[in-house]
């Protein structure tokens, strides 16, 4: 990492002293208020429009019996930073980071930290108190002006009946902040238009030690405006094993209290993203920006790639001399098919391991040694799945010696890394397991996949964790039911929302690749032969558009053999990239995005069940003659949606071009 300090001085060095402090983006453009007269508030402008009225910054804590909160400003210091880094797992190979700064120290021992980027704005707590204490709340307020239109994603299917155990996906809520559930919390990030196309993108970042940030809605007493105040998870103090099929561990007695602090310590972001244009929304770099900064040394064993995946097609390959299903001879076969299409890995989903235990009672059909031995001889790693209360022994606050042992039992056996899955918490307990297993990983040089969990920082701190799920993805077309004429939800809809908000906190496991493919008319949900929703190049685009290190090829080998050609393209998708430029979108409707990996450009394009005729402009590619690899939906996708036409040409920089995309569509390209 590289840091400029360009400009440092004290603004006010008198203890308690009240007023307004202020600090703006490098550009200019958004900046921040905080001011001190009564409470705590901030309030946040684009371009001298409002943005966030003034809201609540505050904290309650207990030591013993002694209560207190944020305490009185007293020095305040502003800076201007102007900053990068590097990560090769990432859209991006270098990532910018510069901000103004206000550094706010308080009586309480707590300093304020504010920023403000070209982008948004942030903020976090910090305590520098050395004594234990418990958090008893966060007040964090998100207050807007008038009652404007949201994407809201609300906390439903709780596990247990808890209130706080759930699986972090949902689709959106598109309705204004005044309609929003008052009895039902949401997750984020959370999407507020406002006036002249403008965004303001709610989101919490860097969590660590410490719940992560739902949002309900509050009114706030002044008219027209509406508010959004955080809500977390209080802390845990007795669990039992339920929810789904018993793979859970669900609270079944929590505390008067969120947190538990032994010392100095950073507490998570707040902040929100402001953009003009919605497509810029997909090229932001915020939740990088605020997460912990990378905590392995030497990354070089860390190899993201695709991944041939068992599950969502049921193990449904045909044409072979054994009846498949979860046995060694249906795996060697996946291998076998991943090392001819070059595709880096295998995962075997539940099934392998015993209900209870991943070092007993394993599936006796499955030759594991054997199975990871074939891996090895053909160049394909095996990713094992995993519940979260296997890997950890059924105990959040483990000292990982359970999870060290599963590690360090399975890498010398020579497997890759672990799908796990049923976090479905985000409370303190299970961020920090969540840091615990991350760390045992690393150790072993194991690759992780987190399900049931979204993203919150520390995939920067830990690369090795490539993914996580909290994304209404691919599965749910087994199991969706039809109503009317069609399905019950809008896939394709959430398809062109899903990455501007959800994947605007990082990776996701969506699970893309299905090539049984159909419009709304002949679609229907089927658990042992599933199906997508939209045409077959809008699985192809998701490759491009979708950002995940360790990205599925959900569907089955015999399906992809039967497909070649698309299957042809899509092994070609590298999984992180070195550039990435958003081109177009709008939130809800469209996307179209190119990212570059060396000097070849990968270039998607996804609409929702609306047809659309977009012109792109190849600005981008550099100088000289290029060759473009094309997929497009066929003249007949909106009958049959796996119709497609592939095509080549030769294209430059200064060409613009025409892209036709079908109902639930999309086009895809591979420029050299």
């Amino acid at each position: 990492m590289k840091t400029t300090l360009l400009s440092l001085f004290c603004l006010i060095a008198v203890s308690a002293m009240a007023g307004n402090y202020e600090v703006s983006s490098p550009n200019g453009k958004v900046k921040v208020v905080v001011n001190t007269d009564e409470a705590v508030k901030w309030s946040v402008s684009y371009n001298g429009q409002t943005v966030l009225q003034p809201s609540v910054i505050d904290i309650q804590l207990r030591q013993g019996k002694k209560a207190f909160g944020l305490g009185q400003v007293g020095k305040v210091a502003k800076h201007r930073v102007e900053s990068s880094f590097r990560n090769p797992f990432y859209k991006k190979a270098e990532i910018s980071d510069a901000y103004g700064q206000l550094l706010m120290y308080t009586n309480q021992k707590f300093t304020i930290e504010v920023r403000a980027y070209d982008d948004g704005a942030a903020y976090r707590l910090i305590s520098t108190n050395t004594k234990p204490s418990l958090v008893v709340n966060e007040t964090a307020e998100f207050c807007f002006a008038d009652d404007y239109q949201a994407f809201v994603p609300y906390v439903n299917d709780n596990r247990g009946g808890e209130r706080y155990c759930y699986s972090f996906e949902s689709y959106y809520d598109e309705a204004p902040l005044s309609k929003m559930f008052c009895d039902s919390l949401a997750i984020t990030p959370l999407a507020v238009c406002l006036p002249a196309g403008m965004k303001a993108i709610v989101m919490d970042a860097g969590v660590e030690n410490y719940p992560g940030m739902f949002v309900k809605e509050a009114k706030s007493g002044e008219v027209k405006s509406e508010k959004l105040v955080a809500e977390f998870a209080p802390y845990p103090l007795e669990q039992e094993i339920g929810g789904y099929d018993r793979l859970n561990l669900v609270p079944t007695k929590r505390a008067d209290y969120i947190a538990k602090l032994d010392g100095r310590q950073s507490l998570p972001w707040r902040a929100v993203v402001i953009t003009e244009r919605d497509a810029d929304i997909l090229n932001c770099d915020m939740a990088q920006r605020l997460a912990p900064a990378c905590r392995i040394a030497d990354t070089s064993w860390i190899h993201p790639g695709k991944v041939a995946w068992d599950w969502w097609n049921n193990c449904n390959i045909t044409g072979v001399d054994f009846a498949s299903g979860m046995n060694t001879n249906t795996y060697l076969y996946y291998i076998d098919f991943a090392a001819k299409n070059k595709i880096e890995y295998v995962i075997i989903d539940e099934g392998w391991s015993g209900k209870e235990s991943l070092m007993e009672d394993l599936n006796p059909e499955i030759d594991l040694p054997r199975v990871i031995a074939h891996g090895k001889e053909n160049g394909v790693g095996i990713i094992l799945w995993s519940s979260w209360r296997n890997l950890i022994g059924s105990n959040p606050l483990n000292d990982i010696k359970v999870t060290d042992e599963v590690m360090k039992h399975y890498a010398d056996m020579g497997i890759k890394g672990f799908k796990v899955d049923f976090f479905d918490r985000d409370d303190q307990q299970v961020i920090a397991s969540a840091y615990k297993i991350a760390e045992s990983a690393a150790r072993y040089h194991l690759y992780l996949d987190y399900h049931g969990l979204k993203p919150f920082g520390i995939q920067r701190a830990y690369p090795n964790i490539f993914n996580f799920e909290g994304v209404k993805g691919l599965e749910n077309s087994k199991w969706e039911p039809r109503v009317g004429d069609g399905p019950l939800h809008n896939q394709p809809r959430y398809d062109v929302t899903a990455p501007y908000l959800r994947m605007l906190a990082g990776p996701m496991d969506y699970t893309p690749g299905a090539m049984m493919n159909a419009m709304k008319d002949n679609f229907f949900g089927n658990n042992g032969h599933p199906m997508s929703q939209g045409t077959r190049v809008h699985q192809m685009a998701m490759y491009t558009t979708f950002e995940a290190p360790l990205q599925m090829m959900a569907d089955s080998p015999t399906k992809y053999m039967q497909n070649q050609e698309c299957t042809d393209f899509i092994a070609q998708i590298p999984t992180t990239f070195d550039e990435t430029v958003a081109l177009d979108g709008q939130l809800g409707e469209y996307i179209v995005i190119a990212r570059r990996k060396g000097t070849t450009w990968y270039v998607a394009a996804m609409t929702d069940w609306t047809p659309r005729d977009l012109t792109i402009s190849l600005d981008f590619i550099g100088e000289g003659t290029h060759s473009a690899d094309i997929f497009a939906d066929g003249v007949n996708a909106q009958k049959d949606a796996t119709d497609y036409k592939h095509s080549t040409q030769t294209v430059t920089s200064n060409d613009r071009l025409n892209l036709h995309l079908s109902s639930g569509g999309g086009w895809t390209a591979i420029i050299r």
